[in-house]
């Protein structure tokens, strides 16, 4: 009975954590849509980001994770570069970058996407068997294919207007530019598209560079550490190439300084350490299984304060996003219960065949000559 018990809060606590994590997701995707919108540059506000979630990552690694710290080599810092480019520069560039031209429903029904767009990768690259005569492989193919339609549904196909509800709160009523247009008009940008799912290939990428080198950073706090650094540096270089101007890096008690608190406090510190502990107590496959929670939040809340308004196409084809995640999670798991099957076969018969031979051999005598 206390067993159960014990049981029952800690899967509790695992799908509560998930769930404020998803929302915690869904907010950060708010806020940068509403810093964009108030005017501040894409580039600065990821050098920003990453500046501030260096400074609050570099104790917690000291703190948590001391007896973890990597030895500085050129080679860990050239891979801590490579880290720090395409899991944190080019995904928040292209992804805020993408906000600004569709909206934030759009960007979290694309992030939906990362698994599929992970595995097609990994595929390609021969990191991921496919194994399509199988079902576990089918369903992989199949959900992936789900995926794709359903951003094209998403894109390209609108429908009827659906107004959950009436308000007239509206924090982008100050924005008259191209970035409103595109949140409450007919049509998502193609360019805006392409920037999201541009950042989702970077950030699928980055996925894959951890497989082969996420031991060489140490602990999870020091590899978001080296990450936040090295991308903060080329984020910096970045910005100023792009715009010289120092007016755009001036910061107020605004929602713009408040977004890149929140991002760098919450997003880049609470949150990786939220994920590190359900990964570790449940798998990455049970992180997975929640992405969806923040595209609902975001789909509500931006359509009652960003005047985001949500039609039969997107909702079709966020429910065919969402279906073919979760066909390439079932194939997934199937296949790892299918290897983990396999293994403990291959060790149960090496067992089995070591102990027919020991019994096997003639008994020895154990008196000493």
């Amino acid at each position: 009975m206390v067993r159960t018990i014990c049981e029952m809060w800690r899967e509790m606590k695992a799908i509560t954590a998930m769930v404020m994590v998803q929302i915690a997701t869904a907010v950060l995707n708010i806020l940068f849509k509403l810093a964009v919108v108030d005017g501040m540059e894409p580039r600065v506000l990821v050098a920003y980001r990453l500046f501030f979630a260096t400074l609050f990552m570099l104790p917690l690694s000291f703190i948590f994770q001391r007896e973890k710290r990597p030895e500085f080599t050129w080679n860990l810092l050239l891979l801590a570069l490579l880290s720090g480019l395409l899991g944190a520069v080019l995904p928040s560039t292209f992804t805020i970058t993408g906000l600004a031209l569709t909206s934030a429903t759009f960007a979290s029904a694309a992030a939906v996407l990362t698994p599929l767009i992970t595995f097609v990768l990994a595929a390609f690259l021969r990191m991921e068997s496919v194994r399509f005569g199988t079902r576990e492989g089918k369903a992989k193919v199949f959900g992936t294919l789900f995926g794709v339609g359903g951003a094209l549904v998403f894109i390209f196909y609108r429908g009827k207007d659906i107004h959950i509800w009436s308000t007239d709160i509206d924090l982008m009523n100050k924005s008259h530019d191209s970035s409103r247009d595109a949140t409450t008009s007919h049509h998502i940008s193609i360019l805006g598209a392409l920037f999201v799912f541009g950042g989702n290939f970077s950030y699928a990428f980055w996925l894959l560079l951890q497989v082969k080198v996420s031991k060489q950073f140490g602990g999870a706090y020091w590899n978001a550490t080296l990450m936040n650094l090295t991308g903060s540096v080329v984020a910096v270089i970045i910005a100023l190439c792009w715009n010289c101007d120092l007016k755009e890096w001036k910061l107020g008690w605004n929602i713009r300084l408040f977004t890149i608190a929140y991002a760098s406090i919450v997003m880049s510190g609470m949150v990786i350490a939220v994920n590190a502990w359900c990964v570790e107590s449940r798998g990455a496959l049970f992180v997975s299984v929640f992405s969806p929670v923040a595209l609902v939040v975001v789909a509500l809340v931006g359509s009652f304060i960003l005047n985001e308004t949500l039609h039969v196409g997107s909702i079709i084809g966020t429910v065919i996003i969402v279906g073919g995640l979760y066909l390439v999670l079932w194939g997934k798991n199937k296949e790892m219960k299918s290897i983990t099957l396999t293994s403990d076969f291959i060790e149960t018969n090496k067992t089995t065949s070591k102990d027919i031979s020991l019994n096997n051999l003639p008994t020895l005598s154990t008196n000493v000559p």
